[in-house]
């Protein structure tokens, strides 16, 4: 199921040279529908997260399930722009509402490995994104647009209806049955929560502007479509050992200087990304941007969630989730509007960097300071710093 709900979510970044062609559109139009993928992931995650004080976890990811099938569908119906972002929106929302529900429940069915098993689980999403562009390739080579989501529909269900048998035949974690106020959660677990956001909020923000046009950038510095399309396949693939690896990593070294060092590395990609001027290039930094950028993810997730207590965990988990994809959601339209507004994309990307790189600094000195929480509230506690 996670392959599916990512793949819902970055299927758009290889579609969107077709749907400019299809729609007669520019880069900020169909910047818009991929940000309304990601503004779609990030509203229904703080909702989730009440409603998982009412449901059990796997009823949510079960109906998420239902919720991509139609969307994919709809989408694949689109005949106009409005139509499309609809439909992307509602694809965007089945991912936000799936990883709310999946994470605390996957950290609760291995308490003493969380950051082994979120690693796995994210390694399933990030095939997602490495098959991706690849499949559309194939499927665009014969057909069109519409077959990659039609595709995705049929597919959805089938998967829908294979979690529910093996729901049904498995003992499931109780852990959370004490989660019953969304507040409680944010009064005692405020400072992790705003923590979380202020390290990957910017963060997400940059990637998802980035990772979105990597193809449309790369073609205007010189390489051939197929070749532009295959540095994002690239990039997404350096993630599959990211989240293995880091995973198990933030088992072991402390959360926030790893989180921190991930951090400045990608800055230092993302500035390598406007100095590359050759495929060799390319390829290096493509591979090395994609493994950073993706190492976060896990650390982030251990971080939260491996010191989160039973009776605030999915509570915290979706505020934290909810507040920082608000952030990475505009991260395509901004790309897209700066770029149809004259900007070159070095331009932009250099400017994105300047930008993290200040909040580092701050968040390093926070850290220096000892004001940045190293683990959660304790169920004792009320959560003041």
């Amino acid at each position: 199921m996670v392959f599916l709900v990512n793949f819902a979510r970055v299927v758009f970044a290889p579609l969107l040279e077709p749907l400019k062609a299809a729609f007669g559109v520019g880069d900020a139009t169909v910047g818009l529908v991929a940000t309304m993928v990601w503004l779609g992931s990030a509203l229904p995650r703080i909702p989730t997260g009440y409603l998982l004080t009412r449901v059990p976890r796997h009823h949510v990811v079960l109906g998420t399930g239902v919720v991509l099938t139609s969307a994919a569908a709809f989408t694949a119906l689109a005949d106009s722009i409005p139509m499309l972002g609809a439909g992307a929106f509602l694809m965007g929302a089945s991912s936000g509402a799936y990883f709310i529900a999946a994470n605390p429940l996957v950290s609760e069915l291995y308490p003493d490995r969380v950051g082994r098993a979120l690693g796995i689980h994210g390694t399933a999403s990030q095939l997602a994104a490495v098959a991706a562009p690849l499949f559309v390739g194939v499927v665009l080579a014969t057909t069109g647009w519409r077959s990659v989501l039609g595709l995705l529909a049929v597919v959805a269900a089938l998967t829908t209806v294979v979690f529910v048998v093996v729901a049904r035949r498995s003992n499931l974690p109780e852990a959370g049955a004490a989660d019953r106020d969304l507040w409680t959660a944010f009064r005692r677990q405020w400072p992790i929560i705003l923590s979380g956001v202020a390290i990957i909020g910017a963060t997400g923000f940059v990637w998802n502007g980035l990772f979105n046009f990597y193809p449309t950038y790369l073609r205007a510095e010189g390489l051939a479509p197929g070749t532009a399309n295959l540095m994002l396949t690239v990039t997404f693939a350096a993630g599959v050992p990211a989240f293995w690896l880091t995973g198990r990593l933030a088992d072991r070294l402390p959360h926030v200087p790893l989180m921190l060092a991930i951090l400045a590395a990608f800055i230092a990609c993302l500035l390598a990304v406007t100095a590359a001027r050759s495929v060799v290039a390319f390829v290096a930094v493509s591979i090395v941007l994609g493994y950073v950028v993706h190492s976060i993810f896990p650390a982030l997730d251990t971080y939260l969630l491996d010191s989160l207590p039973d009776e605030n965990r999915a509570s915290a988990y979706a505020l934290y989730s909810g507040i920082m994809m608000v952030f990475q959601a505009a991260g395509s339209s901004v790309v897209g509007a700066l770029t149809d507004a004259g900007f070159a994309f070095d331009e932009v990307f250099r400017t994105f960097a300047l930008g993290l790189l200040a909040i580092l600094a701050v968040l390093v000195v926070l850290h220096h300071v000892n004001r940045l929480p190293t683990e959660a509230a304790t169920s004792l506690e009320e959560g003041t710093g």
